[in-house]
């Protein structure tokens, strides 16, 4: 283990993927990729989880939540690479070289604990060949190693794996939706006038939108388009930043699609007029559990019911791709908070391994106690934490990609500005609104002796406290004067020995 600072490679650059100098659509091939290895956290797990309640529960009613959000991630998300593309650095070292040793640490803890996912796959192993889900969790982990092997071969080799992953899912679900023939004129209507009716609605639309923008992802994008070796003229720097916000566009409009068929076909399924009681009862708790048997009742009028236990498999099918994929790209981004934050070269193999005994750890344990009802709540906490930390990533984002010291010429307009700072702060409202209200009604209604509820009060409104002053303090804080990073107008970005960049060869 040594200092990045004093490790050297040679010709780091000649691992990248080169793009021509030459303007030309064509490039834009060259920069396909990183987009599916970022959607992916916009259909994982989490997202079919929260997906599958809101169209059990709401129907079509909350689409338009995913559409909103859709956007917003695009615009976020292409923030995230115009950093990387601008500076030549990506957003875990920006942090470590904004923010003093203490802050620096903690936003460095929060980030790894935004990369630990991994339930979604272990349920998959489960409905595909009833294998227990402590086992698959460890299944899991191990194989999202092997399949991490793939960088010496190369980050076009993983970025294929991904989006084959990707499109697996989407066809899943696209047979699934074919089936389940959900009203096209109801899911248009859902998608396009904002309605939150009834007990609950709320809340499931605070979750579905946390569940769609995380905050790894961040640290992953800007990291990810450092694999591409672009001319550092003005003119080839604005065709990355936008052949990078069309690629984005591309890969988070296919997982757009697919959040938009599981709750159609959730929808369809819970929502029709022949239900059973009990396949009534089923809907109206619907989890990951027992989505194999949800997915059923979409096809018991066929004969016998062939195609209904196909739907079942493909629906594993599409979470296990789903599993396997987030954890493999949360297992990478991992690599790049470690590197980027406390500025250590740890051998990608030992640095991958350590990222995933963390989150097998407190994933095996709930396995092992809960079971798979255990697990399955894990997901919904694991989204809320992941909501609940998105702040400690967005504002150094957004103030990063505002500033003309670290962006110059680059940076954002203030058109743009203002609006990156109102999505931000509405997602950042929205989350702390959940927060409070969820504690307040934990309070008041939690049954609790009254002790127990003024020590838990005392505790909670402390956290939350301190919560609000840690945003408050990335906000207000004034970025350094100076910076040692690259500019647009030099080379340092072709100069810098990059550590984390020479596995990613083409």
């Amino acid at each position: 283990m040594a200092s990045g600072g004093s490790t050297s490679f040679s010709n780091s650059n000649s691992n990248k993927i080169l793009v021509s100098e030459k303007k030309s659509w064509k490039n834009f091939f060259s920069y396909l990729g990183p987009g599916f290895l970022v959607s992916i956290a916009y259909i994982d797990p989490g997202n079919f989880e929260t997906d599958l309640q809101s169209g059990a529960q709401y129907k079509y009613e909350l689409l338009w939540i995913i559409l909103v959000a859709s956007c917003a991630a695009l615009v976020i998300q292409s923030l995230a690479a115009n950093l990387g593309v601008v500076t030549g650095k990506h957003l875990a070292e920006h942090c470590r070289a904004e923010y003093s040793k203490v802050p620096n640490f903690m936003l460095w803890v929060v980030a790894e604990i935004a990369v630990v996912a991994l339930i979604g796959t272990a349920f998959a192993l489960n409905m595909l060949f009833n294998i227990p889900v402590w086992i698959g969790v460890l299944l899991t982990g191990f194989s999202t190693l092997i399949l991490l092997a793939l960088q010496k071969y190369g980050i076009r080799k993983l970025e294929f794996l991904i989006a084959f992953l990707v499109l697996t899912i989407a066809v899943c679900f696209l047979i699934e939706l074919h089936y389940s023939k959900p009203d096209p004129k109801e899911v248009l209507y859902g998608l396009f006038v904002p309605q939150l009716k009834g007990n609950g609605a709320t809340g499931l639309a605070i979750s579905l939108l946390g569940a769609m923008v995380m905050p790894h992802n961040l640290f992953l994008h800007s990291a990810l388009v450092l694999s591409r070796k672009i001319p550092r003229s003005v003119t080839g720097i604005k065709e990355a930043c936008r052949y990078y916000m069309i690629e984005s566009g591309l890969a988070l409009t296919v997982a757009f699609l697919i959040n938009v068929s599981v709750i159609s076909v959730s929808g369809a399924v819970c929502n029709a007029s022949d239900l059973s009681p009990e396949d009534q009862a089923s809907c109206e708790d619907l989890d990951l559990n027992k989505a194999s048997i949800f997915i059923l009742l979409a096809f018991l009028c066929l004969p016998q019911n062939v195609v209904g236990k196909w739907s079942s498999k493909l629906f594993a099918i599409a979470l296990l791709a789903s599993g396997q994929s987030s954890t493999i790209t949360g297992t990478y981004a991992g690599q790049y908070v470690m590197q980027g934050f406390l500025n250590l070269t740890i051998r990608p193999w030992l640095r991958n391994f350590l990222t995933r005994c963390l989150a097998i750890i407190p994933s095996l344990i709930v396995a092992l106690i809960g079971g798979s009802a255990g697990a399955g709540k894990l997901i919904i906490i694991a989204s809320m934490v992941l909501s609940f930390e998105l702040p400690f990533a967005l504002v150094p984002l957004l103030k990063f990609t505002c500033s003309k010291t670290k962006m110059g010429s680059h940076a954002n307009s203030l058109l743009i500005s203002s609006v990156t700072w109102i999505i931000g702060g509405l997602i950042m409202g929205i989350n702390i609104y959940y927060l409070v209200s969820s504690f307040i009604k934990l309070i008041l209604h939690g049954h609790m002796k009254l002790v127990a509820v003024v020590f838990l009060g005392i505790l909670g409104f402390s956290g939350i406290a301190i919560y609000l002053a840690a945003i408050g303090y990335l906000v207000f804080r004034k970025n350094r004067e100076s910076s040692t990073l690259a500019s647009s107008n030099s080379q340092t970005a072709e100069t810098l020995p990059r550590e984390d960049i020479v596995n990613m060869h083409t």
